[in-house]
């Protein structure tokens, strides 16, 4: 893992030869990334956002769920540029007073609000850079030397901030706001951790009612429901990549027991776990599939006595 500091860009090129499946990445610092060779997807939900050779992705602090896949016959291959907002405040203020650049943007849209990475083709300019650091990057000279990797930050970002706005300008200048990538990076670091609202409240520094809105304007949704889904997704991940079975994946994804986890997979895919996996790594018999439905079914049946025998009890 790459040695992290706030106030050091970092640039690194990675090569894969083997296709690695669906993987889970925790980011720490924002990222701004270039295809080079192959494609890559990025998941949320049932979406898929492809992310092809040439174009360029920004992705914000948090899990993503991505997919990294060869070209035919050669190893994907990408070039990503870390960097942290105080960072990232530091080098538009060098950029706006030694060289009178205008930071401003008014683009806004559905699609930057609400989505934590965005891709687009990358301009002639923005591929040359990106062609460039790739040299830079076979030079052992240039490897962990800081002045190069803030003057390249430094061009990156002036090519950026100089473009028409749009969603990746918006999204980068977005990242200024140092007290919002607190507040995420708490939240981010808990998804999996048995807390209570309450408790993130007072890790956050604020009143449960103010957490609750700032909460919802980060997120857009309560908080409850959203890590109830950041949970479901990871659950989903575990299920298609590894050999896990349902219960400890339920463990793993921080619900209470196995009948919950289940209920509440059922409830947001309309499946259940054992038939998610089954769909997307085994075979599609029919007759398999009626088999598993079944056995839902039973378990579905004995979860709603069990939730009647306890209301009765209360």
């Amino acid at each position: 893992m790459l040695a992290q500091n706030d106030n050091q860009p970092t640039i690194v090129k990675y090569v894969g030869a083997n296709y690695g499946g669906i993987q889970l990445l925790a980011l720490s610092r924002y990222a701004i990334g270039y295809v080079v060779r192959g494609t890559k997807h990025i998941y949320y939900g049932d979406a898929c956002h492809t992310v092809s050779k040439g174009e360029i992705f920004y992705m914000g602090v948090g899990n993503h769920y991505v997919e990294d896949i060869p070209e035919e016959g050669r190893p994907f291959e990408q070039v990503i540029v870390y960097y942290s907002p105080e960072l990232l405040q530091r080098t538009l203020l060098y950029l706006n007073m030694n060289y009178s650049i205008n930071i401003s943007n008014s683009h806004s849209c559905d699609r930057c609000r609400r989505l934590n990475h965005v891709s687009t083709e990358a301009s002639s300019t923005l591929r040359s850079f990106f062609t460039h650091a790739v040299s830079y990057l076979q030079d052992d000279n240039f490897m962990h030397d800081e002045a190069a990797e803030n003057i390249k930050l430094t061009e990156l970002m002036y090519l950026i901030v100089s473009q028409s706005d749009g969603c990746l300008k918006s999204k980068i200048l977005s990242n200024m706001d140092a007290s919002r990538d607190n507040f995420e990076q708490i939240i981010y670091s808990h998804i999996f951790c048995d807390i209570s609202i309450e408790e993130l409240s007072t890790l956050c520094n604020r009143s449960l009612t103010s957490f609750k809105k700032e909460f919802k304007r980060h997120f857009y949704m309560p908080p409850h429901r959203w890590f109830i889904r950041q949970r479901l997704m990871q659950s989903r991940l575990l299920l298609i990549s590894t050999s896990k079975s349902i219960s400890e994946i339920g463990i793993e994804c921080t619900f209470p027991n196995t009948s919950h986890f289940i209920k509440l997979f059922k409830k947001e895919y309309g499946t259940t776990p054992a038939i998610y996996r089954h769909r997307h790594c085994g075979s599609n018999s029919a007759e398999t599939d009626a088999r598993l439905a079944s056995v839902a079914n039973d378990t579905q049946s004995r979860e709603e006595m069990f939730e009647e025998v306890e209301s009765m009890a209360l």
